[in-house]
């Protein structure tokens, strides 16, 4: 009778391997579901039980769909391009691949472990070639409309990593930038780079998330990454000279306030309108700015700090000459890094310039200090009299009367930057001539492959390793020489589009991105119906795989706006300290050695019985011990007696399909399974239970518990297919109601009894039998009842005084 998981759970991981249980039917008729977890990187330390929480939360998805009559895809696959692989490169001269697809071995191993039922024919990484090949011609439809441009741009630079760093990847210490890896020091530095130009389809990004089924929190932070402000473009001369700067405000209303102007210290005119008085300290902020990164200038409690360069602007409206400051607060990369500063109506440049000693204008009727709401307006010429919205739209049309200005949308959106100076990406397509103009690759010439380098190392002149690839760099074509791209793509480019990559592939290969054949699998497959995954996601993956959908979406490669329908961030699992999970910690759970000891049927049911999907929660290995304990008590239930009908367990098996099927539709893993323990309880006060409940139950319990369910779905009732594809129980609404109810019972609102009555009865017969009982005759002995309140199905309080 004991339920010996360890050959048991081997047993049924090699059925399904090798029956392909949990291959992708070719086939219409059914309804698709489309279920799909974040890819992991793999990394060397393996799979720690967070991924499993949220592989597990697909695999119930899937099964459930499954036996609904869905035909499911739920695939598997490797984020393989990445830092950590190319570190590993620079360190021991080894070929990253080595590493890497030995690490996916190990990660696809933890995953049959745990259980996951996977359509292992559409697996690939993004570094096989196979796949990039199309990741090489999405980038040339890129460039074809004009969305992919080289272009010299500042740069987070890091010498000791070999490449550009994007802000999240870097840390502030000591008041210098540092590489979050390694703690290389970073630098600004101007580099070509690829730029796409996702900019272009910001206000598309903005709309669409209103169709979406997401989390209320990361739809507002793509809203506030993208940015979206209305004002208006402005320009100022500068005083004495031919230069002239534009700022971009969302108050125009307020530029009769406006005391001072602050330009970025990397913005191209300060070095030019700096007078010879103020040049050094001018000089010496830029260089002190160059250490910050761009997250720490825009930190919104920072102290302001500023120069002043000397020079002065002419307020176009007024006339006014205005002191011109630089100040790291500004960034060069949003707007046009440049503002006008209106300290009286406007809380940072009230700060600024309470710091610095410089005016401040009212021209908002108000008795605050620093007024920002709307009001009435004055010591503002012809705006006097009139509130925020008048005096805006009519500064808008002086400035665009007098040629000074325009109404004008501006994104705090950057274009991405596409360059990483890395060996261990997608090449990028194309050639270069030797007057620099780029001639891209033709799809017969993709994929461009990465050479394989004897020792991968460091350039020394900025460029990636693959600059020591001198065979591959340098290229003759017609009698023309050209030079390859020694830049490779980020990470995030393979993982923009993998989950179109899973419909087309299969055994054999993939479906040309580009055929006919392909648009007919993504218009069956998607958008994705679930996907799972962290938050941290939100402005990086998310935001930029919408982005290539959309892109996809006008090369009519796919009929939807948007990749990802549902998204669902599972919760982090803290360690037994209630803190983040990491080695240092000393607090790490590894899933293998959870499985070696319990079993993954175990560890899949502990993890989904911790608490909501999308809380945090710590981990208790003690609280592992009542999973198993349950998993026992259900392999015991089975030697029980089965019979044909236990009329007594109607209810509760009719309730409890109701409840888990329901709870399953809404991931509410946790309460399911509270109410498949429930079921168990009330067959064990019945010691047997009926055929049909009996597996009705197993069906209810295989998406969490695939293991033990399968084989006593086989052993119990002779069944030699698996219990995948078993048609899901359904409930009986006749049999929700119950003949009898239980209603508490009170003395003066305290609980001194229960009683069980029949649904029908009469509020006389509930007040007669509580008077009844016995422990209500001890309370209300010698005492006169005032009244009984009969509050229907629930309760009864007998109100009584001395």
């Amino acid at each position: 009778m004991t339920y010996n998981f360890k050959t048991i759970e081997p047993k049924w991981q090699k059925y399904w391997l090798d029956n392909k249980t949990f291959k992708t039917e070719n086939e219409i008729i059914k309804p698709k579901y489309y279920v799909l977890n974040m890819f992991p990187y793999p990394s060397a330390q393996g799979l720690h039980v967070g991924h499993i929480e949220s592989y597990t939360a697909t695999d119930i998805m899937s099964r459930f769909k499954r036996m609904q009559g869905y035909n499911v895809l739920h695939p598997m696959g490797w984020d393989a391009f990445g830092l950590p692989a190319e570190q590993y490169a620079l360190q021991t001269g080894n070929d990253p691949r080595t590493f890497t697809y030995k690490n996916i071995q190990n990660f696809k191993g933890q995953i049959i472990r745990a259980g996951i039922g996977i359509d292992w024919d559409r697996e690939f990484a993004t570094a096989d070639k196979e796949y990039y090949k199309w990741t090489q011609w999405i980038f040339t439809k890129l460039y074809e409309l004009g969305l992919a441009e080289r272009k010299s741009i500042e740069v987070n630079f890091c010498e000791g990593l070999g490449t550009v760093l994007a802000n999240d990847e870097i840390i502030i210490e000591n008041g210098k930038m540092v590489s979050e890896r390694g703690h290389y020091p970073v630098i600004k530095k101007p580099m070509v780079q690829w730029v796409l130009n996702i900019t272009e389809y910001a206000d598309r990004l903005l709309e669409d998330l209103e169709t979406l089924d997401w989390p209320k929190h990361i739809k507002e932070i793509q809203k506030n990454w993208i940015g979206r402000s209305e004002g208006a473009i402005v320009s100022f001369d500068v005083n004495h000279t031919n230069y002239n700067f534009e700022i971009f405000t969302t108050r125009p209303d307020t530029i009769f306030g406006a005391t001072y102007c602050v330009l970025a210290p990397e913005h191209p005119l300060v070095l030019e309108i700096t007078t010879q008085d103020e040049l050094e300290s001018v000089k010496e902020y830029i260089e002190v700015t160059k250490q910050k990164t761009e997250l720490d200038r825009s930190e919104l409690n920072k102290e302001k700090t500023g120069v002043f360069t000397g020079a002065f602007a002419i307020n176009p409206v007024n006339n006014e000459k205005i002191p011109i400051w630089i100040a790291d607060y500004v960034l060069n990369s949003y707007g046009t890094g440049a503002v006008m500063a209106v300290p009286a109506h406007d809380e940072r440049d009230f700060e600024f310039a309470s710091i610095h000693g410089l005016d401040i204008k009212k021209i908002i009727d108000t008795q605050e200090a620093c007024f920002t709401g709307d009001g009435i307006h004055i010591n503002s010429d012809f705006i006097d009299g009139l509130n925020n919205e008048e005096a805006f739209n009519s500064v808008v049309e002086y400035l665009e009367a007098t040629k000074k200005g325009k109404k004008e949308i501006n994104y705090r959106l950057r274009d991405w930057v596409f360059s990483r100076q890395r060996y261990w990406g997608e090449p990028f397509p194309v050639l270069i001539d030797e007057e620099d103009n780029v001639h891209i690759l033709s799809e017969d010439e993709l994929p461009l492959e990465l050479p394989v380098l004897k020792d991968i190392k460091h350039s020394g002149t900025g460029e990636s390793p693959l600059a020591n690839a001198k065979e591959w760099l340098y290229v003759s074509k017609n009698g023309i020489k050209y030079k390859r791209d020694t830049n490779t793509m980020p990470q995030l480019a393979g993982s923009s589009w993998y989950y179109i990559g899973y419909a087309l592939k299969s055994l054999i290969g993939f479906l040309p991105l580009n055929s006919l054949e392909a648009k007919e699998e993504l218009k069956q497959w998607l958008p994705v119906d679930l996907y799972i995954g962290g938050a941290e996601h939100a402005v990086g993956h998310l935001l930029y795989s919408r982005f290539w959908h959309k892109v996809l979406y006008d090369l009519g490669i796919v009929e939807t706006k948007e990749p990802f329908l549902k998204l669902v961030n599972q919760g982090m699992i803290l360690g037994h300290d209630n803190l983040k999970m990491s080695k240092s910690k000393g607090n790490v759970v590894n899933p293998d050695d959870v499985i070696n000891e319990y079993g993954a049927d175990t560890l899949r049911l502990y993890e989904m019985f911790m608490g909501p999907l999308t809380a945090d929660k710590p981990w208790n290995t003690e609280a592992i011990d009542g999973s198993k304990r349950f998993l026992e008590r259900v392999w015991r239930m089975y030697y029980m007696p089965l019979e044909d009908e236990v009329e007594a367990l109607e209810y509760s098996y009719n309730f409890t399909v109701k409840k888990v099927t329901e709870d399953y539709e809404s991931l509410n893993f946790n309460t399911a399974i509270s109410q498949l323990m429930i079921f168990v309880n009330d067959v064990y006060k019945e010691k047997k239970f009926s055929r049909k409940h009996a597996i009705g139950f197993l069906k209810l319990l295989n998406p969490v518990c695939p293991h033990i369910t399968e084989e006593l779905y086989q052993t119990v009732f002779n069944r030699k297919d698996t219990i995948a594809y078993e048609e899901w129980p359904t409930y009986d609404e006749a049999k929700l109601i119950l003949d009898e109810i239980e209603m508490v019972v009170q003395v003066n609102g305290k609980l001194r009894d229960k009683m069980t009555i029949k649904q029908t009865a009469s509020n006389k017969q509930i007040e007669e039998k509580a008077l009844s009982l016995r422990n209500v005759l001890n309370f209300t002995k010698g005492k006169t009842i005032v009244k009984v309140i009969v509050v229907e199905k629930k309760l009864v309080n007998v109100v009584v005084k001395d």
